[in-house]
């Protein structure tokens, strides 16, 4: 089975400058879990996910240093630190999104985007054409519905409900 056969094809996205307030209603409202960060071309940049959200009010992680003679030997890179502390202070998408996206084309099995979830920890993940345009999501409801849909014997998935990150 392949994404296009269980993605959502009407995607809600949100720009760079949309207010984390706004995001965090839009995904309450719409029930989904992330929304893909499009550009003024439509090319996705980032996605905002509720993990994106959830990361802005956990502790902050600082990095492991041992200070040597007048200097400071970071024992692992303070890269995460920095992203932490733009993720807290952000504002806008821009701020909070996790780059870079994992994406998959719709040709993409099924099977395929399921190790991706679970070994990148990433979802939703946004469907993109040959061209680069997002034609879809699949998020970790499809894969379940496809579970259930599974067990109780049916064959084909029906994605009529926006579950995904639509």
């Amino acid at each position: 089975m392949q994404a296009k056969e269980i993605m959502t094809s009407s995607v809600f996205t949100v720009s760079p400058d949309t207010p984390v307030a706004q995001i965090a209603r839009l995904l309450r409202e719409k029930h989904i879990s992330g929304a893909p960060v499009v550009d003024d071309a439509g090319k996705v940049v980032g996605i905002v996910t509720e993990i994106d959200l959830i990361k802005r009010h956990a502790r902050v992680h600082f990095p492991i240093y041992l200070p040597f003679l007048d200097s400071l030997i970071f024992l692992e890179s303070p890269r995460r630190y920095q992203d932490d502390v733009r993720r807290v202070l952000g504002t806008t998408a821009q701020d909070i999104m996790t780059q870079p996206v994992r994406t998959a084309s719709p040709d993409t099995d099924v099977e395929d985007i399921a190790t991706m979830m679970v070994e990148e920890r990433a979802n939703p993940i946004p469907i993109l054409d040959e061209t680069g345009a997002l034609v879809g999501i699949v998020s970790h409801t499809d894969i379940v519905r496809l579970v259930e849909q599974a067990e109780a014997g049916e064959s084909k998935p029906e994605n009529d409900a926006p579950l995904a990150g639509v």
